[in-house]
């Protein structure tokens, strides 16, 4: 869910009253389940920093960069546009097949008719120490932590004091107090996970991880109220792929957060099929599969692997109890990924074991 400012603004009407309607129920919503939540994707897969920073550099390549584009309810209203941009690189250290991954997430998000923006910038490092000579098996430790940046559009705001004998007048006062429409914060989280190969030919992976974000509790108010703070959240991360045969292998991925006295629950399961003659070396991988974001939305994912890059799309179907109001439309989004090796003597490509999922 998202994580909205709950001060005295209206959104000015130029819409229908059936449609004043649904913004009534999903305002209310909103502000009653959400109201502690942070920002989220339902390809939560693909933004592994804002999951847990330990999980930075766990996948098979030097580098990789991602991006995810989230588009929720603006079929009915202003709702959020929220992007998502992560680069991880991964590189060997000591003489002991332990490595250490640098990456940096930004994120962007947009809502609203007053179009309260957020921006985030957060530097990551992740060491990964190897507890096998054998087989796959690393222990990671991430940290990430940087700037946040939030502003809003004050000559767009409507308030309750611009509406006499209930009738919208731009010309009256908004009657609030902030001198500046825009703040900056500082964020700080840690992560640890574990992961490792298993099955007779080591072809099978999993990982579990944890995860504290907000650890310094960021400040969040445009008034400067040293009281209102973003709550901590502490989520719980696990996955596993296994191999069908040669060509075919299952991937299965949950989290589950709590933040305030908010709880997200959401995983499910991929189907991924190689497309060619060598299963080592596919040109192309197809996968199909779904979330559920537990008592709020199904979530259909198809992707497509071509050599290095990924491109996946994803639709929320709405099923909680705002599926009447929102006619179960939900977020549709669009991620695409490319990871590669480097042209070095230690690339990952010619080491034995090498922290992946």
């Amino acid at each position: 869910m998202k994580q909205m400012y709950t001060g005295k603004w209206k959104i000015k009407s130029r819409i229908t009253t059936a449609s004043k309607v649904v913004l009534m129920l999903i305002a209310s919503f909103c502000l009653q389940e959400a109201r502690a939540q942070d920002l989220h994707f339902s390809q939560f897969f693909e933004a592994p920093l804002l999951r847990n920073p330990s999980l930075a550099g766990i996948f098979t390549g030097d580098y990789r960069i991602q991006g995810v584009y989230r588009d929720q309810w603006n079929s009915f209203t202003n709702a959020y546009r929220t992007g998502s941009f992560n680069g991880e690189y991964k590189m060997p250290v000591g003489g002991d097949n332990d490595y250490i991954t640098t990456g940096l997430q930004a994120f962007f998000d947009k809502s609203g008719t007053a179009g309260l923006t957020t921006t985030q910038l957060l530097p990551a490092v992740n060491y990964h120490k190897s507890l096998s000579d054998y087989k796959t098996s690393y222990l990671s430790l991430g940290f990430m932590g940087g700037m946040i940046r939030k502003s809003i559009d004050a000559s767009k705001m409507t308030t309750d004091n611009q509406y006499s004998g209930g009738t919208y007048n731009p010309g009256l006062p908004t009657g609030e107090t902030f001198t500046n429409p825009n703040f900056t914060t500082w964020d700080a989280s840690v992560g640890m996970a574990y992961n490792a190969a298993f099955g007779e030919k080591l072809t099978n992976s999993y990982f579990f991880g944890l995860a504290y974000h907000h650890l310094n509790r960021p400040k969040n108010s445009f008034y400067r109220d040293p009281a209102v703070e973003i709550n901590p959240k502490f989520v719980v991360n696990m996955g596993m792929k296994l191999a069908v045969d040669e060509y075919s292998y299952l991937t299965l991925q949950a989290d589950v957060s709590k933040q305030g006295g908010a709880q997200e629950i959401i995983g499910g399961a991929m189907y991924s099929y190689k497309l060619g003659l060598d299963p080592d070396a596919a040109l192309y991988t197809i996968h199909v599969g779904g979330y559920l974001r537990w008592k709020d939305a199904f979530i259909p994912v198809v992707k497509l692997d071509v050599m290095n890059t990924a491109f996946a799309i994803s639709y929320d179907v709405n099923v909680s109890a705002l599926k009447t109001a929102s006619q179960g439309r939900g977020g549709f989004e669009l991620s695409i990924v490319y990871t590669g090796f480097l042209d070095r003597e230690n690339s990952s490509k010619y080491k034995v074991l090498c922290p992946k999922f």
